[in-house]
């Protein structure tokens, strides 16, 4: 959350871009680390897949948005 924040406010689309593939990077990552918590023994699996599944839709989302930021005409604030 704090990624997207931080691109949004640069006011350009390209750094809210990159900004959006670090948080998506971030969402797989915490995959990642959840793969490790079930196999340490600290969560059980009902809970690893819940959260490994809302994981998965975060990173889905976005996605999306970096899909229609792509498509879209505006460039950002700091260019209007």
């Amino acid at each position: 959350m704090d990624n997207i924040a931080e691109g949004f406010e640069r006011g350009g689309n390209k750094e809210f871009l990159q900004y959006l593939w670090i948080s998506k990077a971030s969402a797989g990552k915490s995959r990642s680390r959840l793969y490790r918590a079930l196999d340490f023994g600290m969560i059980q699996e009902n809970e690893f897949l819940i959260l490994k599944t809302r994981a998965e839709m975060l990173s889905v989302g976005i996605y999306g948005l970096i899909v229609q930021i792509r498509k879209s005409e505006h460039k950002g604030q700091k260019f209007c």
